[in-house]
């Protein structure tokens, strides 16, 4: 069975079966249908998602005790401060549970496809993009995060599992991984 990386695009859910809402599934790409969606992306955000059917890779992925680095890039209401970028680092307080420690960064707008539909624009507030990089995945706690500290999150891709990024690979595409690729899949971010 092989493991693919897919860059799953905005509006579409990290499942095969319709849940009754509007969104597309994953079995509108082609992808093989014994390979199972590693983790998820809700709907409304984009960018690596692993399949496969390797119990052993799923378990060295998601296993809370392995704290394994995912890399996202979001796109955030408002500049950050210093201090908001040490607490989003520190940890933030998300449905009364702290988060663990992350690394959080100011970057320059990655290059990435134009999202459909694009995200709202305001003339009156700015924004910015950062680079958080988490190892744990509670629902939607990105997002969560980002709003803790003051800045709602805009547009969110993760870019990278481990040391294995993204890359040039376009949104609803994907491709099969080496076992090179596999071992920057599970090598530290």
């Amino acid at each position: 069975m092989p493991t693919v990386a897919f860059h799953k695009p905005y509006g579409v859910l990290s499942r095969f079966t319709p849940d009754g809402s509007k969104w597309r599934t994953l079995a509108a790409f082609g992808l093989p249908k014994d390979a199972f969606p590693i983790g998820r992306l809700d709907a409304d955000s984009e960018g690596l998602l692993i399949l496969s059917s390797d119990k052993s890779l799923v378990d060295a992925l998601l296993s809370p005790r392995r704290a394994h680095a995912k890399t996202y890039w979001v796109n955030v209401e408002r500049i950050p401060t210093a201090e908001a970028l040490a607490k989003l680092e520190a940890g933030v307080l998300v449905e009364n549970q702290l988060t663990r420690p992350a690394r959080a960064k100011r970057i320059d707008p990655p290059t990435l496809p134009p999202r459909e539909p694009p995200i709202r624009f305001r003339k009156s507030v700015p924004d910015c993009w950062l680079e958080l990089t988490i190892v744990e995945g509670r629902n939607r706690q990105v997002r969560k995060m980002t709003a803790a500290v003051g800045h709602p999150t805009l547009r969110l891709v993760r870019a990278a599992i481990g040391a294995y990024e993204l890359g040039d690979l376009l949104p609803g595409a994907s491709r099969v991984l080496e076992p090179a690729d596999i071992s920057r899949l599970l090598a530290p971010a």
